[in-house]
């Protein structure tokens, strides 16, 4: 019988991924790259939407305001909220 003192305890995990043990180098990593990940894929989307909304509706609005009004503000959101969540992963870390 193992004690329970003797028994590992288990790590959190999300979608199979650890959540503790991230360096402060790779916490950072992590978090440019939601950001970067975000950004593109909202763009990538918001450009085929516009592409069919033009296509369709017979509008010209300008492929550059996906940029402007879709991608930039969910890159940001998604970088801020990525710093928060892996930084505190990473503090929690260092405090056990």
């Amino acid at each position: 019988m193992i004690h329970s003192a003797a028994r590992p305890r288990p790590t959190a995990r999300f979608l199979g991924f650890p959540l503790e043990g991230f360096s402060l180098f790779s916490s950072l990593l992590l978090t440019l790259a939601t950001g970067f990940f975000t950004f593109f894929a909202t763009t990538f989307f918001a450009i085929i939407s516009l592409l069919v909304w033009n296509g369709i509706l017979g509008h010209t609005v300008n492929y550059a305001d996906t940029y402007r009004y879709v991608g930039f503000p969910a890159g940001v959101l998604a970088l801020v909220v990525a710093f928060f969540v892996f930084g505190t992963l990473w503090v929690r870390a260092k405090l056990r």
